[in-house]
């Protein structure tokens, strides 16, 4: 039957009525929560000043400053209703107990570097707690540790620690813009993975902010949640204020090169024998491989492959362990650079050889990109074949970067049970496979023609990555190993994509989440669910 101009008309009176109630009742919440942040925090620092709204004129500046992937704002037609720029801890406290007393989603963000954009984003009325304020360094050379707020950045630390030692350093990040809160509370890998492991294998306690807006160090906290936040994702849990590290040695002088090769030079073959050398090397040596397509003539492409290497030493030493253990790169003197430790993390961050140290206090990446990533883990060499399979696509999508981190060493020696971190022996390499492209190229329509072409790239290495799960590198987080939506608790789900990041560590952390946040507050599409009832691990 076919329904009346009048009764249509209802219905849209209705829905239009629906519409307004709801976000009348949003707006008078929101105002209930913003009345409750003062009555939480410290009055000597009021909360006032770092509570931004869209009708505040930076209120947009800010939101997309520490927006790292601008793809991910690209799909995103809601802002959140306020951004609480936390100047002081009880701000964040503040903002835990008000948003969970009045209904708002919580994402929390310390350097916006979330590849799915899930510290800034979200399908449901939420509120960002963005942490980028709170960035106090603190280093102890006598103890040989540092307490790092979860607003500091990776450069900010390397650069804070050169300060006071030049023999001291720690295993973390390459990129010295990301956000030490969520970077180590994911894993954090770097050059000295090899020699000293992630950075959460060297943290020694933590401050946390729980559902109930209580802060809690590692005593407090219990050696439970201690473990699932290193390496489990910390979002999941609580809130990360403040991190304290265990500072590793480093030589006064150490030594970095790059050799680059293209197909025609023979790098098939440099890459299928780095597969076998690079995860046994000694610890001191590290060496990724980047590759990228390049044009090769007016018509055709081929792709490059640079050696990244890192030596915790000088040359010499160098070019004698390279000749003995890898003599097919042709490691020459002229290759490599000596430099100080802290300027190696400058010269691998991208910067020219020679730059000013005083980058690493550049807190806001300039040149943000359009991107999608994937990850996987090797635990096979990939036959040449494969290689050849690799190279096609690259080619084939034109704008992309792989990387290829080697294993072995100190990732060898530690158990996969130790911290919520899974990925440990048995690993060659690990591998991102990133598509990169610019605003110029278009909108919505281009990404999802690069998202699929990266999926394709995907599909063509299952015979070669891990399987059974397929594995993959909760930093670079990505949304197709499974998700759900902003509000939602389905533990299957979660399963799914649990077990590929964390394997069987997936489990334990859900119990850890029953224990420290039954509720399930702290939550984002692929976050640890509590265990359903009845369920144990």
């Amino acid at each position: 039957m076919k329904a009346s101009p009048i009764s249509i008309s209802i219905v849209l009176i209705f829905i239009s009525l629906s519409i307004s109630l709801v976000r009348f009742n949003n707006s008078a919440d929101f105002d209930s929560f913003v009345q409750c942040l003062p009555t939480h925090s410290n009055p000597f620092v009021p909360i006032a000043d770092a509570i931004l709204t869209p009708t505040n004129s930076s209120f947009e500046y800010i939101y997309q400053l520490r927006a790292s992937n601008l793809r991910t704002l690209l799909s995103s037609t809601s802002r959140p209703l306020a951004i609480i720029t936390a100047l002081h801890p009880s701000h964040a406290q503040a903002t835990v107990i008000c948003a969970k007393r009045h209904g708002f989603h919580l994402r929390i963000r310390s350097g916006g570097h979330d590849y799915e954009g899930l510290s800034y984003t979200s399908d449901i009325p939420f509120v960002i707690l963005d942490m980028f304020n709170l960035f106090s360094i603190d280093v102890d050379i006598e103890s040989e540790t540092a307490w790092v707020q979860a607003g500091a950045t990776t450069g900010e630390l390397y650069y804070r620690i050169a300060e006071k030692s030049n023999i001291h350093g720690f295993p973390s990040g390459i990129c010295t813009t990301v956000g030490i809160g969520g970077h180590f509370s994911g894993g954090g890998y770097g050059f000295l993975m090899r020699k000293y492991g992630l950075s959460i294998d060297n943290v020694i306690d933590a401050q946390l902010i729980d559902a109930y807006g209580r802060i809690l160090n590692r005593e407090s906290m219990g050696e439970d949640v201690f473990w699932a936040i290193r390496g489990g994702g910390a979002t999941s849990f609580g809130i990360i204020l403040s991190w304290r590290v265990k500072l590793v040695r480093v030589p006064p002088r150490v030594t970095v090169f790059i050799v680059p090769r293209t197909l025609e030079q023979g790098a098939t073959d440099l890459v299928y024998r780095w597969q076998q050398v690079a995860p046994k090397l000694p610890k001191d040596i590290f060496i990724r491989l980047q590759l990228q397509p390049i044009k090769n003539g007016s018509n055709s492409r081929t792709v490059t492959v640079l050696f990244f290497g890192h030596f915790l030493g000088q040359a010499d030493r160098l070019i004698q362990l390279i000749n003995t253990n890898f003599p097919e790169l042709g490691l020459q003197v002229s290759d490599c650079s000596e430099m100080s430790w802290v300027e190696s993390t400058v010269y691998w961050a991208g910067f020219p050889n020679g730059t000013s140290i005083d980058v690493l206090l550049d807190r806001v990446r300039v040149n943000r990109l359009f991107f999608k990533s994937k990850s996987d883990y090797y635990k096979a060499v990939i036959p040449k074949q494969g290689l050849e399979t690799l190279w096609e696509a690259m080619i084939d999508i034109e704008d992309i970067i792989v990387q290829m981190n080697p294993y072995g060493g100190r990732m060898e020696e530690i158990s996969e049970l130790e911290t919520a971190f899974a990925q440990r022996g048995g690993n060659l390499f690990m591998v991102q496979y990133m598509a990169v492209w610019s605003e110029s190229e278009g909108g919505i329509e281009v990404a999802a023609r690069y998202v699929e072409l990266l999926r394709r790239l995907y599909r063509a290495m299952t015979p070669y990555a891990s399987s059974n799960p397929r594995e993959a590198f909760l930093n670079y987080r990505d949304l197709d190993v499974g998700s759900k939506k902003s509000n939602e608790t389905d533990f299957e789900i979660a399963k799914e994509y649990g077990t590929k990041y964390f394997k069987n560590n997936f489990l334990r952390l859900a119990g850890v989440k029953t224990m420290i946040d039954p509720e399930n507050f702290f939550k984002n599409e692929q976050s640890i669910p509590p265990l359903p009832e009845r369920a144990t691990y």
